[in-house]
């Protein structure tokens, strides 16, 4: 019996699923979306102009402090903050979350007097963050407030206030927070990326904090950890045959070969591309010299360049093959897409 409710159950929601899925007006939910997108986007472009000398104090904050930032906030404005510490975190400043209801209850010991408070509130009246400033304040660490209302007590208490108030919510009713989580989360963004610039914080730098994943491979991998050497490294000299640089092709599989001199200095390059040229003008091929036939000033790299570099250099040039050389031009290693694709930099 209990089976059949069940069921019966199921059956009533799935029919009432299906009948508001049917009552969905397409039209009115697509301008719904794009009058949300505007709405948002224009709150973004409004910060342009409520910036003012405070986010340059709020900069030189983050760069005098000889402890860490710390980001809080509860509620939406928690999720933004979080969002925050991670960016700062990964772009050269050691940066945390702490929840101010948590603070309250022993994490304020986190806290010290070189530390840079940042408090995130779009009314600046959360009371779990006012019930801790007063603490933070006589800490002695700086406090920096992100607010929608710059006459709040939250703005008021800080050393520096930034303003990301907005005109209305993108929400119907103008309650939901969404245009206000939006300009603070880009604002925050502003933050990090002013204080980056400043600290000269590079691609390397990057790339050692995001050591994991695709884009930590994009960043760490060299032309000299992909590139062939040694006995698969195909070469020939220009006096040699398309015979002999055929072999090359087939024995090395890298759909080219090197031409070089005695000194192993680039001259040339032979590539299957070549050798189809070959076979469509030249009846026996197979004794020419690879000197009259080769590609000369082929594209070349410096093995300690970025491997994103050379997918960068190949598909500019629609070219499948890159020569790898030394300073004085000397054949030291080559790769193709195929290596690349292995090592997971594409």
């Amino acid at each position: 019996m209990s089976g059949q409710v069940s069921s019966g159950a199921a059956n009533i929601r799935l029919c009432y699923t299906s009948r508001m899925i049917a009552k969905i007006n397409g039209d009115r939910a697509l301008a719904l979306a794009r009058d949300v997108l505007d709405i948002e986007a224009d709150a973004v472009r409004a910060l342009r102009d409520q910036l003012d000398d405070g986010f340059v104090e709020a900069i030189d904050f983050i760069l005098g402090c000889r402890g860490r930032v710390v980001v809080s906030g509860i509620g939406k404005s928690g999720h933004i903050a979080r969002k925050l510490a991670a960016t700062l975190a990964s772009t050269g400043t050691p940066a945390f979350f702490v929840h101010p209801a948590e603070a309250s209850h022993g994490d304020l010991g986190m806290i010290t007097s070189d530390d840079v408070f940042i408090a995130m509130s779009n009314s600046g009246e959360s009371e779990e963050l006012l019930a801790i400033l007063p603490l933070i304040k006589r800490l002695g660490a700086k406090l920096i407030a992100m607010t929608g209302r710059p006459g709040s007590s939250l703005a008021t208490i800080a050393d520096v206030h930034l303003n990301a108030g907005v005109s209305k919510e993108a929400c119907p009713m103008n309650l939901a927070p969404t245009a206000s989580t939006t300009a603070a989360l880009a604002l925050g963004d502003a933050l990090a990326v002013a204080v980056l610039e400043e600290r000269g914080f590079g691609p390397d730098d990057f790339a050692r904090s995001h050591p994991g994943g695709a884009l930590g491979r994009r960043l760490l991998t060299y032309v000299r950890d992909v590139m062939r050497t040694g006995d698969q490294l195909p070469q020939v000299t220009p006096d040699e045959t398309v015979r002999d640089a055929l072999f090359q092709l087939t024995a090395k599989r890298m759909g080219m070969t090197a031409v070089v001199d005695e000194d192993t200095r680039v001259k040339g390059i032979f590539t299957d591309g070549d050798l189809r040229r070959v076979l469509e003008r030249d009846g026996d091929f197979r004794n020419l010299s690879i000197g009259t036939v080769m590609t000369p000033h082929p594209r070349t790299i410096g093995p300690d360049r970025l491997a994103v570099e050379a997918v960068e250099l190949m598909e500019r040039h629609r070219i499948n093959q890159l020569l790898v050389v030394d300073e004085a031009g000397r054949l030291i290693g080559a790769l193709n897409m195929h290596d690349l694709f292995s090592k997971k930099v594409i």
